[in-house]
């Protein structure tokens, strides 16, 4: 008997040390410390619970850490939302200033009120779509993007083509996000690149397992040192005021709605002058649509 408790006092030993470094993980995590791990020894049972304890610990590790950056994210965006706002603001108040002034020109200062209340509607508005599409889930449902195109087409007067022959262009996402992303592209190409008098294109072409969707215009074209910058919120291209509309989060939102869709975007020069906005999406699976249980989201343009 004194035997058997000598050789089992090692072996009771050593499980007691792990299950105290498995406390003492336990103890650091609780005190926030989120990268502590513990060391898998053996294949018992404490092994199994210390397994458990790191892959729970990495779990919680990388959630943190994503709402750390949401939390990042969100700051910075309200931080140069609110320095944008103070331009129309600034007018606003200049024009009724000078509306006080001189009440006979009151027909000329509503013009400029409505124009620069429009313009905080509009970047109220994609604020607000900026910061749920990073924390609200997606309505997801088979999408014709050739339809969505011609429509938004139609609403600048651009041309829109596309050669997908019997091939149905069709990928599975929210359809009001697509339609805001087709809109801010076309709507960024008619402000500054139909000076030319050629009209904006919209071209969609089936590739592999995704869609491409160009959006080509004869601007003055986009630097190359910037083609990667302007999906940044409220980067503007240098030479380009505030004048020529825009809010500056149209191609971000862009990159933002491609990327959750599982896609990409991007800005390249277009042959003969002028840019060339490429938006790549995978095409719809064979099971389209959310969960039973899944919220769809309820953002996209108003």
């Amino acid at each position: 008997m004194l035997a058997g408790a000598l050789v089992a006092w090692p072996v009771s030993r050593r499980i007691t040390s792990r299950l105290v470094r498995l406390q003492a993980g336990v103890d650091r995590q609780a005190a926030g410390d989120l990268r502590v791990r513990v060391p898998v020894e053996g294949r018992d049972e404490v092994a199994v619970l210390a397994r458990s304890f790191n892959q729970s610990a990495e779990r919680i590790e990388a959630l943190v850490n994503r709402q750390e950056e949401l939390l990042a994210s969100q700051k910075r965006l309200l931080a140069n939302a609110s320095h944008e706002l103070r331009s129309p603001l600034a007018r606003i108040r200049m024009a009724l200033e000078l509306l006080l002034a001189d009440p006979n020109e009151a027909g000329h200062f509503a013009d400029e009120l409505r124009r620069n209340i429009a313009e905080l509607d509009q970047l109220v508005d994609e604020i607000l779509l900026a910061s749920r599409l990073e924390t609200t889930p997606m309505a997801r449902e088979s999408v014709d993007l050739a339809g969505l195109a011609a429509e938004e087409a139609s609403r600048v007067d651009a041309v829109a083509a596309s050669d997908d022959g019997d091939t149905p262009l069709v990928v599975t996402g929210d359809p009001r996000l697509l339609r805001r992303l087709l809109r801010n592209l076309l709507e960024n190409a008619s402000r500054h690149g139909d000076g030319a008098g050629e009209p904006v294109r919209i071209e969609l072409a089936r590739e592999a397992e995704s869609v491409r969707i160009a959006v080509l215009d004869r601007g003055p074209g986009v630097p190359p040192e910037s083609r990667e910058r302007i999906f940044e919120p409220f980067y503007r291209v240098g030479g380009h005021s505030e004048q020529s509309g825009g809010v500056g989060l149209g191609l971000a939102l862009v990159r933002q709605i491609a990327s959750a869709h599982g896609g990409d975007a991007r800005c390249e020069a277009r042959e003969g002058g002028g840019s060339r906005f490429v938006v790549s999406l995978p095409v719809a699976g064979p099971r389209p649509g959310p969960p039973p249980d899944s919220p769809a989201a309820r953002c996209g343009p108003s």
